[in-house]
């Protein structure tokens, strides 16, 4: 409908789950034909545009215990309920995951940040939002229910492409564990959108540990570059088990560039968003071999 005309959902039927088991069982019976609602906030706009018409939409909101953030040894499970501002706040992430909480204030706007949730946005897969980029940084597994039982993924098989990941349609995502950070890693995150709550047009993250005088565990990643977001391995093997100076920085930032092939559309070419990915790279390497001991290196 246009001419200022409100667009609506084609109809489907509701089911308000009360289990997990419930949720797959109801979703088997879509024949693959069923959407989790949880936040909404990505599948209700695209119902309304119709891109997609489910005939079932299964509402999980209800079920008990999905919406925990527990640390477990030296990893973080996130819930498939848990909110967007939960992570922001939860005292788990800022003292173990300090990089996501810094993430998180990047995230759309308030009203999306009240209902959507962490989990919906990995599935969602959308190659400019950061906590896929977060999950990949983090080294994350996703744990998954079916009618056939449970089975777990590592993030790099879950995110198959842009809006796509490896979950068939009769599955749910439960929880997503993430790892916790070691006490003294250093981390820095660096976004630019033209606006507060806009999609980035480039962001990356990184987590450095300083051992000895020299780096170890380095992890960086990448959005907004690519028709998913990424790990950056030049930079990780270039930076790894090295005392990290300005020089040795610039050589592993032109090697990320060479490899980088982002698109050109009406917000930024191709050439701009691979000139930015750098200079955020740049400072967000500063910023976590300052936070893990070093000297900064702007």
């Amino acid at each position: 409908m246009f001419g200022g005309g409100r667009m609506k959902p084609a109809a489907f039927d509701y089911v308000r789950a009360e289990s997990v088991e419930h949720a797959v069982e109801v979703l088997a019976g879509a024949d693959g034909d069923g959407k989790i609602l949880a936040g909404g906030q990505s599948l209700m706009p695209m119902m309304n545009f119709r891109l997609v018409r489910p005939s079932v939409m299964v509402d999980i909101n209800r079920i008990a215990g999905l919406d925990r953030i527990e640390l477990r040894g030296n990893r973080i499970s996130i819930g498939a309920l848990v909110r967007h501002r939960m992570t922001a706040s939860d005292t788990i992430i800022a003292d173990r995951a300090p990089v996501l909480r810094e993430a998180m204030k990047h995230v759309a706007h308030l009203t999306v940040r009240n209902r959507g949730t962490f989990c919906g946005s990995v599935c969602h897969a959308d190659p400019a939002a950061e906590m896929p980029m977060m999950s990949q940084l983090l080294d994350a597994v996703v744990h998954i229910a079916s009618p056939r039982g449970a089975r777990s993924l590592p993030i790099q098989d879950f995110l198959v492409g842009s809006l796509m990941t490896a979950l068939e349609p009769d599955e749910l995502v439960t929880a997503i564990e993430i790892d916790a950070l070691e006490p003294g890693t250093g981390w820095g995150f660096g976004e630019f959108a033209r606006r507060h709550g806009d999609y980035a047009l480039a962001a990356v993250a990184v987590t450095i540990k300083k051992r000895d005088g020299i780096a170890h565990g380095v992890r960086a990643a990448v959005m907004g570059v690519g028709e998913t977001s990424m790990r950056v391995r030049e930079i990780e093997t270039a930076l790894e088990g090295n005392d990290l100076q300005a020089d040795l920085i610039d050589s592993a930032i032109d090697a990320m560039r060479s490899t980088l092939e982002p698109n050109t559309d009406l917000h930024a070419s191709a050439d701009y968003r691979r000139h930015l990915c750098g200079e955020l790279m740049r400072r967000a390497l500063s910023d976590a071999w300052s936070r893990s001991g070093g000297a900064h290196l702007q």
